[in-house]
């Protein structure tokens, strides 16, 4: 079922909240998909998926390659599940490293420091599942 990402019903935010690991999937130059396990948070105002990595994993360097690339998170509980897509992008500033990682914190747990953190940042615009 496709949702409104603009205006998220409260079951489907508690969903997104709540500690469940979920699927990337980004797409090699290739054009084939590369699918992993990741944590991730996600930014309702701002319609925006954050995940911390760093800088030479193969999800960083897929999405790097492709600029204006798309990417997917999945995330499933039994019947409850969600998708969120949109335009993907990956960033080593500061500050929007910090937002990745504290969302990333508060949902799972503190991660360890990594000199070559970066964020893979989706801007979600098509979500479709159910919570």
């Amino acid at each position: 079922m496709a949702l409104d990402p603009t205006s998220l019903p409260a079951d489907v935010l508690t969903f997104l909240s709540e500690y469940h690991l979920a699927s990337l999937t980004t797409f090699r130059p290739d054009g084939s998909p590369h699918v992993v396990p990741v944590g991730f948070s996600y930014d309702a105002d701002a319609r925006l998926v954050r995940v911390i990595t760093w800088a030479e994993s193969k999800k960083a360097r897929n999405v790097a390659a492709l600029t204006g690339g798309r990417a997917v998170v999945c995330q499933v509980d039994g019947g409850r599940w969600l998708s969120l897509e949109g335009v993907a992008s990956v960033t080593s500033d500061p500050e929007r490293v910090a937002a990745a990682v504290t969302g990333y914190a508060g949902r799972y747990r503190q991660p360890g420091e990594r000199a070559d953190r970066v964020t893979i940042e989706i801007e979600v615009d098509r979500i479709l599942g159910r919570a």
